[in-house]
């Protein structure tokens, strides 16, 4: 977080200042081990032993928050007889289908509701497309009476099954698994269940180093089970943070660029599941479902009112037809995969640098060679925007500058500081930036180029009778434009987004004023009260001492103006704080509302000793201490009976690429990755295949804080390109004298997708771990460079195959096996002939390496 989050971690450093204890868990030690506590450090990939290790230390001790428990999460809850678990199966769950590598998960489901599981037919599709997690975060479809035993003894409760699939996760068993000694794994635990209870709160914080895996999602679902059973989320001090590299990624999730995602986090719709709007608003929303999810539909009509306006009408599904449907996997990797195949004819990339940012950089650059035209818009002229006259394919001769075909056009763009608009941050909050000065030249902001580049569509269409044109003449655009280049209103936006009454065009104030019967438009539900009575709540900036604490008029955040999701935990069932020093929102029996610090998460009005009705649906289905009000049973989820696409439970599966054997399963590496089995994307053998000794050692990328990201800004910056001249390589001194490599000196890195040179940095930073009888070796390399800029240098993402988390598509770009070998890397075709020599030793096909039969090359 120090290291590549400079600004927010001023405030970890805040609250050591006041007694607070940092403990810092990474491969490699960093400016936030620096200043950490407690230096933590294990094998990348290795998470999920390491948390399933914390795990069995609170259940095994009876360390849980019982209270918060038993209250607020699912242990209670029994699972149907037919669930078997990993230590039955040998590292698989009961429903596993080896012929397509997914799940049928009907014996996951909580007792009784069975008949709501999805099909194995659902799960294989939701891979390809992405989509599982849609009900994992509406929650399962809980309609009526859940069976539970609130004495925690029942075989067949969650707490019952959590405690049984942990209980191998012993401290010798993480030792094993992660190289950190018992004796510090310990440290760390009793420190974690110390400071948490009713008294005290801890904070878990990560960043993409537990996204970028193929079990990514489950490295989070596990840090989430032990802040559920430390009574750790939705209170002060507490809950789980997710870093965000950019001022708004979490934004452009919300709001999405995301192929499977709508505003809000409304699915996008599947050409066959969902064929009517009826079919896909239920998918949504759940029939019975309680929470606030009950109300999808009210989400959806709105949406479209806002994207078709006038035209979206009860008669024709509010334009539901006009939708864009997924047909499969459509993610960034299946596309450049596409590419490659000849299937996508144009692409456009804002803000994203492939050929250098991207993992497998040989075959996004191939891909992108293979396109007819490609528009860039960035603010230097990026690798992405030169690969056919500079990439290293120009070097091995597999892309010939004469005969590439694409056509290139850049774009300049419009930094931050020349536009006006909002970030949506990591706290969710959004916060309104000013436009300091104007565009230099032809730099325009990317509001400028989708509303004048949609607006020359819809002219060109305007005389169009053909259907497929239909939702481009359809769509609402009349925006208000002002200034020399009739730049659009960016508040005018936002109010859109915030969402209107229909009639009348007043704002409204929050999405509980959303209807389904199309009165009511909205670009995004969860930021409905952002323009509240016709006021920009994220230009807010009312100074910390003029307000309380929580700061509730600084910026705006989703939903609600709510800082802390869930919050409703933060007060104990009957509705008085946990204690006085973590009170944040508690129940007033005088006034029958709830009050506090902060909106709380929670129906104004109701009591926490209703109960409702059987039966009952929507926000009144919930009790009055069912917390997590968007889950369909109201409960924080330690076990998922529904949404996650590789198991109900976090497991330790090995890395793709991995130098070990799984020293805990049968299982190897996740059953259910998905995998691009293709010649250009082999991945390095892992046990037990064999020759996995040709790619000895372990590598991961991260971040430097003179750099970011790929480098397209800061390799153009003097000040930058001087504090981090060039790329380099960090190994151990164990390493460097095991491979004779010389400090400052030059080494390659070599996969079986590309090897990349840098110069070598010998430190104690990396240490070798000892696991299972044999020393492993790890690698770092940041991923700053690139051939464009003021300092260049190979790309460490060439080294990256694709295999991808089967729930949200991303890439493992965090941990890969290789070779490393002093000396700089051979140029030109011998480059080619060295990874073919490599794939050879390692029983791989080299064969794609071999002819010069590349796209651009001869054609």
């Amino acid at each position: 977080m120090a290291e590549a989050h400079p600004v927010g971690f001023q405030w970890v450093m805040e609250a050591k200042k006041r007694g607070a204890t940092v403990i810092h868990v990474d491969p490699r030690f960093t400016r936030t081990s620096a200043v950490a506590d407690e230096f933590v450090p294990l094998r990348v990939g290795s998470d999920i032993a390491f948390l399933g290790g914390v795990i069995n230390y609170i259940l095994s001790n009876e360390l849980d928050f019982r209270e918060y428990v038993v209250a607020y999460t699912n242990a209670a809850t029994l699972v149907t007889e037919g669930f078997q678990d990993t230590e039955d199966l040998g590292g698989l769950f009961s429903g596993y289908h080896p012929e397509t590598g997914t799940y049928d998960p009907a014996s996951w489901q909580y007792e009784g509701h069975e008949e709501f599981a999805q099909t194995h037919e659902d799960t294989h599709v939701h891979r390809e497309t992405a989509a599982g997690f849609q009900h994992e975060a509406h929650g399962p479809p809980v309609s009526g009476f859940v069976a539970r035993d609130e004495t925690l003894q029942d075989p067949r409760c969650v707490y019952q099954i959590l405690k049984r699939h942990y209980a191998r996760y012993t401290p010798e068993v993480v030792e094993r698994v992660c190289g950190v000694p018992p004796e510090q794994f310990r440290k760390v635990c009793e420190a974690w269940t110390r400071n948490s209870g009713r008294e005290r709160t801890t904070a878990l914080v990560y960043s993409v180093g537990w996204t970028q895996h193929t079990v990514g999602v489950q490295y989070i679902r596990a840090g989430a089970i032990i802040q559920l059973l430390l009574g750790n989320m939705g209170r002060p001090g507490g809950g789980i943070m997710a870093l965000r590299g950019h001022a708004s990624i979490q934004g452009s999730t919300d709001i999405p660029t995301l192929f499977n995602l709508l505003p809000g986090y409304l699915p996008m719709p599947h050409f066959k599941q969902h064929e009517t709007f009826d079919m896909w608003a239920e998918a949504i929303r759940h029939l019975g479902q309680k929470g606030f999810w009950a109300y999808a539909r009210c989400y959806a009509v709105s949406l479209l009112k806002a994207y078709f306006g006038e035209h979206a009408t009860e008669e024709n599904d509010w334009g539901y037809g006009w939708l864009p449907r997924l047909t499969g996997d459509h993610g960034t990797y299946q596309q450049v995969l596409n590419m490659i195949d000849g299937k996508i004819k144009g692409y456009f990339l804002l803000g994203q640098n492939p050929a250098v940012g991207s993992a497998h950089g040989r075959a996004q650059r191939l891909g992108m060679a293979n396109l007819d035209w490609l528009v860039v818009r960035d603010l230097y002229m990026i690798e992405s925007a030169t690969f056919w006259k500079d990439s290293p394919e120009i070097e091995t001769g597999e892309i010939v500058t004469e005969e590439c075909r694409t056509e290139v056009f850049f774009l300049p763009a419009a930094s931050h500081v020349e536009k006006e608009g909002t970030f949506t941050q990591t706290q969710r909050m959004l916060q309104w930036r000013e436009k300091a000065l104007d565009p230099p030249q032809d730099c325009r902001s990317e509001l400028w180029f989708f509303y004048h580049l949609g607006r020359l569509v819809r002219e060109r269409l305007a005389t169009s009778t053909l259907e497929r044109d239909e939702p481009i003449k359809k769509l609402a655009w009349s925006y208000p434009i002002s200034g020399q280049h009739n730049e659009p209103d960016a508040e005018a936006v936002l109010k859109e987004i915030n969402g209107y009454d229909v009639a009348t065009g007043a704002p409204l104030s929050g999405f509980t004023q959303l209807q389904a019967d199309g009165s009511t438009a909205c670009g995004c539900w969860i930021y409905s009260g952002v323009f509240a009575d016709g006021v920009n709540q994220a230009a807010r900036r009312k100074p910390g001492k003029e307000q309380s604490w929580v700061a509730p008029e600084w910026g705006w955040v989703w939903p609600a103006n709510r800082r802390i999701l869930y919050n409703r935990a933060s007060a104990d069932p009957q509705g008085a704080p946990w204690s006085a020093k973590k009170a944040y929102v508690w129940w007033d029996p005088e006034k029958g509302e709830w009050t506090g610090h902060d909106v709380p998460d929670f129906e104004k009005t109701k009591d926490p000793a209703f109960r409702p009705a059987p039966g009952t649906i929507g926000v009144h289905g919930l009790a009055g201490d069912d917390a997590f009000i968007m889950q369909g049973d109201g409960k924080g989820w330690l076990y998922a009976p529904a949404g996650l696409i590789d198991g109900p439970m976090p497991t330790h599966y090995e890395p793709a690429e991995s130098p070990l054997r799984n020293p805990l399963y049968a299982q190897q590496a996740n059953p259910v990755r998905k995998v691009y089995d293709r010649p250009e994307n082999q991945l390095n053998p892992a046990p037990p295949e064999r020759h996995s000794e040709v790619f000895p050692y372990v590598f991961t990328t991260s971040r430097l804080t003179e750099h970011h990201t790929a480098g397209g800004m800061s390799r153009q910056l003097a000040y930058l390109s001087e504090l981090q001249p060039a790329m380099f390589v960090e190994v151990s001194p164990a390493l460097a004298e095991e491979r004779g490599l010389e400090h400052l000196g030059w080494a390659h890195v070599v996969t079986g997708r590309a090897a990349v040179e840098a110069r070598v940095l010998v430190t104690a930073r990396l240490r070798p771990l000892r696991l299972d009888g044999r020393v492993i070796h790890q690698i770092w390399l940041p991923y700053h460079w690139g051939g464009s800029g003021l300092v260049t240098g190979d790309s460490a993402n060439d080294l990256f195959g694709i295999t991808l988390d089967p729930n949200v598509l991303i890439q493992e770009s965090k941990v890969g096996t290789c070779d490393i070998q002093p000396g700089r890397r051979p140029t030109g075709r011998a480059l080619l002939d060295y990874i073919a020599d490599y794939l050879r030793r390692a029983g791989l096909d080299a064969s794609h390496y071999a002819p010069l039969e590349t796209p651009g090359a001869g054609e």
